[in-house]
């Protein structure tokens, strides 16, 4: 693949699901040339449960189908599988590869004047304490309290953000962070920031709401600029984007086109298991 070539090549993001569909949009909205290949994993929704051992096969799999076309370089849209793959899949892969906890973790670091924090995810990234980890190594000082919200990324697959029944479970999974000193959330799960009306009503002004996926397009846009891979092509008003899933492509196609600046024509689905 020659310079121009490479520059032209597209973006691979991935997510268990719908979620990593904030990071892809923060994608288009702040790098409109580069062009993306999304792929949602639909039928193994949601990774938060599973293993680590399963969540690092998966993210293998991925890899290896985003390899056969031709990324330049990755994003893993996912805090679970940021968390407990990226390191073990970035000694592999020659493409250079960023996640979503390590921005996420400087946003906060930004937003907060007490020093605590508060962090919401899924069982296995709270598990893993990889926000902690990357957030004191950075200030010792600081205290993070995580806290795992497992309902939260169902009701945003199967479109209950703005039912009900989620303010109850918000107010069951968050009443603890209202009695502590927090002044900054992370939002450690890329479908949270589809709740996050919710969730800002519920904790009020005084705790910034922390979304990675801002800051994952910023380091994404620093990361090609260092690699000289930038795609100077502006002959299109946006870039060319392919989306891919596990399972259900109607459904995600449906959710995708609710979220997303621009409508998708076609999700294709793929058997993943073949890579």
């Amino acid at each position: 693949m020659n310079r121009e070539e490479r520059k032209s090549a597209p973006i691979g993001v991935f997510d268990s699901g719908v979620g990593g569909l904030t990071v892809a949009r923060e994608i288009m909205r702040h790098l409109p040339n580069e062009n993306i290949v999304y792929f949602g994993d639909t039928a193994r929704v949601p990774y938060g449960s599973k293993s680590k051992d399963n969540i690092i096969r998966f993210s293998r799999q991925i890899i290896r189908f985003l390899e056969t076309k031709e990324v330049k370089a990755i994003v893993i849209a996912c805090n679970t599988a940021s968390a407990l793959a990226l390191e073990v899949v970035r000694e592999e892969v020659e493409i250079p590869i960023i996640g979503v906890v390590e921005p996420g973790a400087r946003a906060a670091l930004e937003a907060t004047k007490t020093k605590k924090i508060g962090v919401i995810g899924t069982e296995a990234t709270i598990r893993s304490a990889m926000y902690e980890k990357i957030i004191q190594g950075i200030d010792p000082e600081v205290t993070v309290m995580g806290k795992a919200c497992p309902l939260f990324v169902p009701l945003v697959e199967e479109g209950f953000a703005k039912h009900t029944v989620t303010e109850e479970i918000i107010d069951f999974y968050l009443a603890s962070f209202l009695k502590t000193d927090i002044d900054a959330l992370i939002l450690g799960c890329t479908h949270y920031p589809l709740l996050r009306s919710r969730i800002r009503a519920y904790v009020g002004e005084r705790i910034a709401l922390v979304n990675p996926a801002y800051e994952t397009a910023m380091d994404l846009r620093n990361l090609l600029q260092v690699h000289d891979m930038e795609n100077t092509d502006t002959n299109q008003e946006h870039g060319m984007y392919s989306f891919y899933v596990s399972d259900a492509a109607d459904k995600f196609k449906q959710f995708a086109n609710s979220i997303l600046p621009f409508d998708i024509e076609t999700t294709k689905q793929i058997n993943i298991e073949e890579y």
